[in-house]
């Protein structure tokens, strides 16, 4: 039911938010490490206003500091998802193109963000450029891979029918496999999407502000816990809400996933 669906997360918060309290007033731990609810919203309201003349974090607010995060996020996701989808497109109708560059995928999907991000900075210096290639080099491997797979497992008789009917291999493509393709391409992208988030902090490493990972970076410099989590709920806050609107793409552009 709609509204059990509805209830029941905003429950698991509650829940959460109860257990996080009653785990800051016992004092387990100091609250350098686990401050209070109360004090975690007292840093999101001073990060998002103007205070004793000092501007939200660093001189920024925070809905500017969350604006050029997804800002970059999206330039990322955009050129590493399309390169992805092509790439798998490619290597999923063509069998050595795989052989060739499934290896290579699969080697850049393993690395951690920071095992290449140093190198991007001595490439591209410390401006954009080397943020936004990280962020798409995040969320290529997942995207192609799973159009890849996708592709590979279109429907050989829905292939075989096209063919006989006179369709060029571009129509094949264009007209069978790509829509047979669609849900775990989207899934892929669901997945590219979330790859590159995690990547956010490492992206903004240097020169980061505004940023809400240069935020995260910077508050942990001094130990400041309420920022940190600050930036922690935002970067997940925007995170499923992007979710949820590539979820609703799905559903608009794939309404027989599930179906058939």
């Amino acid at each position: 039911m709609p509204g059990i669906r509805i209830l029941l997360p905003l429950l698991s918060v509650a829940v959460f938010l109860a257990v996080w309290q009653a785990v800051a007033t016992a004092g387990l731990w100091n609250e350098t490490f686990v401050p209070q609810p109360i004090t975690v919203w007292r840093a999101a309201v001073d990060m998002s206003t103007t205070h004793d003349g000092v501007i939200g974090y660093q001189g920024y607010l925070l809905w500017e500091h969350l604006y050029m995060t997804l800002r970059r996020v999206l330039a990322g996701v955009v050129a590493g998802v399309a390169a992805g989808v092509a790439l798998g497109i490619a290597m999923g109708t063509v069998g050595w193109l795989r052989s060739i560059l499934e290896p290579w995928l699969t080697f850049l999907r393993t690395l951690p963000p920071l095992a290449y991000f140093f190198l991007l900075v001595i490439w591209l210096g410390i401006d954009e450029a080397p943020k936004v290639t990280l962020l798409a080099l995040a969320a290529l491997p997942a995207a192609a891979i799973a159009t890849t797979t996708a592709v590979a497992a279109a429907p050989i008789g829905s292939v075989e029918a096209a063919r006989a009917l006179g369709a060029s291999r571009a129509q094949v493509i264009r007209d069978v496999v790509v829509p047979a393709a669609l849900p775990e391409t989207f899934t892929g992208i669901r997945l590219a999407v979330g790859m590159a988030y995690s990547s956010v902090v490492a992206a903004e490493l240097f020169n980061g502000l505004p940023g809400i990972g240069g935020v995260v970076k910077d508050a942990s410099n001094y130990n400041n816990t309420p920022v940190v989590l600050v930036g922690i709920a935002a970067i997940g806050g925007s995170g499923l809400l992007i979710d949820g609107l590539l979820r609703a793409a799905e559903r608009r552009a794939v309404p027989w996933r599930g179906k058939i």
